[in-house]
């Protein structure tokens, strides 16, 4: 009964990734008039980060961060139930040398900030790559299970929760092994640094660095694109990291905060607004998500 969930996906998944888009902007439109409480904590988010733009500069991004979001949704199916060949011609990867060559000298790890299609991506990788991700556990245990299937459908690569220690992900960390991380949520203040996100400080875990340096990995940062007019998936792969980890936590997780700024830049409707990205707090400053939204721009 429960494979019933995924039953709308594997119809949608038969339908080009340009027509998703139809569905996915009429439906996102909804939720932005709809969701009243996500509508909110996204554009509390991108005044904080861009105090400098309008109401309406504001406003339409969030809109367009709405259905995005739905469209990526809906695409999820492709990832799930598409044959090889489909999402091999969907996915157009630039850079992909630069994880060949971090390959040759150990394990792997892919910074991917959260831009939409990053679950598409993530099983599309398992086809060439030994994969491992960390997701959050659901809290249905069959629902929880069934994903897991869809995730490692192509047999390879291993799935952590996120609860799961950083020694069990370090010991299943082969030479040549890709780990999929993507670092940008409030995890709460245990293990967290206040570090400058669009200069808003954000708790963000510094696991990154410790990871690379315990594993003796390399870091290749990986951003996705969900390009609805050329109807396909875009993943560029950056140049790896030199000189990371530095021996200071502050500033490795600081250069990473920067990297995703940047990217954001290049395509802001598209990032995970939201998610309470500031919910934690330095010790005795409110979560600017309760009471009243921060002042907006009168430009």
């Amino acid at each position: 009964m429960m494979r019933l969930i995924f039953f709308p996906l594997w119809l949608l998944h038969w339908l080009p990734l340009k027509a998703l888009w139809i569905p996915g902007r009429l439906l996102g439109s909804l939720a932005f008039a709809l969701a009243r409480e996500r509508r909110r904590v996204t554009l509390i988010n991108l005044t904080l980060c861009f105090p400098q733009w309008s109401d309406a500069q504001r406003r339409q991004v969030a809109l367009r961060h709405f259905q995005g979001f739905v469209t990526s949704a809906l695409a999820l199916g492709i990832a799930w139930f598409a044959s090889e060949r489909r999402l091999r011609a969907l996915i157009h990867f630039q850079g992909l040398e630069q994880v060949r060559h971090a390959q040759t000298k150990g394990p792997v790890i892919l910074l991917t900030p959260h831009f939409f299609g990053v679950d598409t991506i993530g099983p599309f990788l398992t086809l060439d790559f030994d994969v491992i991700t960390i997701n959050s556990k659901i809290k249905h245990p069959t629902l929880d299970t069934l994903i897991r299937e869809r995730r490692l459908r192509w047999g390879k690569g291993l799935i952590f929760a996120r609860q799961d220690s950083l020694r069990s992900v370090l010991r299943a960390f082969k030479p040549g092994w890709l780990l999929y991380y993507l670092p940008d949520q409030d995890f709460g203040p245990k293990d967290s640094l206040f570090v400058d996100f669009f200069k808003v400080k954000a708790a963000t875990v510094p696991a990154l660095a410790r990871m690379t340096k315990l594993a003796k990995a390399s870091v290749v940062p990986c951003v996705v694109h969900l390009n609805f007019e050329a109807g396909r998936f875009e993943v560029t792969f950056f140049p790896p990291w030199e000189h990371f980890p530095s021996g200071d936590d502050g500033a490795d997780t600081r250069r990473m905060n920067h990297f995703i700024e940047d990217r954001i830049l290049e395509q802001p409707a598209n990032y995970l607004w939201s998610h309470k990205r500031f919910k934690t707090r330095p010790p005795g400053e409110p979560s600017p998500y309760d009471g009243p939204s921060p002042p907006q721009s009168t430009q």
